[in-house]
């Protein structure tokens, strides 16, 4: 197992009687791709800031390679920082703002040109060594501010939002772009986003975050397919998420119905929250023998791939990702396999999420907007 480069234990702060973290702990190896994940407010961009040593902790410790770095100055921290706001230099043209960091070093001319060089051509950007940062389109900017970070060879590159001011399509291209980076130059990067999407095909390790504490820290598979609570099942890709009772192992019960699962180790009769994802339910005739709950088609959006269909069953609104076209208004019936059913126990975020009643595109864009401006 790879050793720990960066350690936080037990670590709190507070902004005006505010608590934004709340006694949190984390450990990151060396050569991964960890991402901060959770909405705005939820802590993660202090974390990194602390980390760097932008932020001081109230309490708790901060490790680098197990030495204590909590009254470390940041220029004094083999970590470097690369913000949303890339806060290049405009007076100065892309070779220099890269060999910025040499030059603070007094380093040779001759020993900072092949290292100038060597970034930039691990960035994509051999031959702009002579343009002019704002002639520079805003990927070209974010490479440039990668490039002047990895120069000074820190062991840990933590990187704010990077991406958020980019369109879409550059957007995706500078993910596969990121993570090509992080695994040639094998240093650790801790990357902080609320969008999930990016999360999961980036990392090695997500760290779900909200209100301040750490809710789930695993794979990407495993944040999506095993979620520990609603919080997490909900804000990972979309989530039906109903009350239910598990009966004893291997069987639940929700939405008047009796299934099969996978789940063990829970008390007899034991409230529980269920998640089924919306891909993972089959549309079948609702008079078949296979139709396990039924339900009433009242929207449908097609998704290009797929149909995106909300089906009132009993009251509740359920998502249904399905390649079949069904009508809005048709009663239609339902199959789930076992393996697609996971139960969690309750927690403070039971019976917040999942119930697609107020679901609509606009407001899933209105959300994702918001989030921007706060940020």
């Amino acid at each position: 197992m790879k050793k720990i480069i960066v350690a936080l234990e037990n670590i709190s702060k507070s902004f005006d009687d505010e608590q934004i973290l709340s006694n949190i702990s984390l450990y990151i190896r060396e050569n991964e791709f960890i991402t901060l994940l959770g909405p705005s407010g939820c802590g993660k961009t202090t974390t990194l800031r602390i980390i760097a040593g932008f932020e001081t902790a109230d309490t708790g410790k901060v490790y680098f390679e197990d030495k204590l770095l909590n009254d470390i100055p940041p220029y004094k921290r083999n970590i470097n920082t690369v913000f949303q706001k890339y806060a290049l230099f405009p007076h100065l043209n892309v070779y220099e703002n890269v060999a910025f960091g040499l030059r603070l070093k007094k380093m040779k001319n001759e020993d900072i040109r092949p290292k100038v060089k060597q970034m930039l051509a691990l960035v994509n950007l051999k031959g702009f060594e002579k343009r002019n940062i704002n002639t520079l389109s805003g990927g070209q900017q974010q490479r440039v501010a990668i490039a002047r970070a990895l120069i000074n060879d820190p062991k840990v590159l933590l990187l704010d939002e990077p991406l958020g001011a980019l369109d879409l399509k550059l957007r995706k291209d500078m993910q596969n772009e990121l993570k090509n980076i992080q695994l040639k130059t094998g240093i650790t990067f801790i990357y902080v986003t609320h969008d999930q999407e990016e999360a999961l095909s980036m990392s090695d390790t997500v760290v779900v975050m909200a209100d301040g504490k750490i809710q789930q820290i695993g794979t990407p598979t495993d944040i999506y397919n095993e979620p520990k609570n609603a919080f997490v099942a909900d804000f990972i890709g979309e989530s039906n998420i109903v009350d239910g009772v598990m009966l004893e192992d291997f069987k639940a019960k929700f939405s008047g119905h009796v299934f099969d699962c996978l789940d063990k180790g829970f008390e007899k009769n034991e409230p529980v929250d269920i998640v089924v994802r919306p891909e993972d339910v089959d549309v079948v005739d609702v008079d078949s023998d296979k139709a396990m709950l039924s339900g009433v088609v009242t929207s449908v959006t097609f998704k290009g791939v797929h149909y995106e269909i909300i089906v009132d069953i009993n009251g509740f609104k359920w998502m249904i990702q399905t390649t079949d076209y069904v009508g809005a208004d048709q009663k239609i019936g339902l199959y789930i396999e076992p393996d697609a059913i996971h139960v969690m126990k309750k927690s403070e975020y039971s019976n917040m999420f999942g119930d697609y009643s107020s679901f609509s595109d606009e407001l899933e864009k209105l959300s994702d907007a918001t989030e921007v401006i706060e940020e």
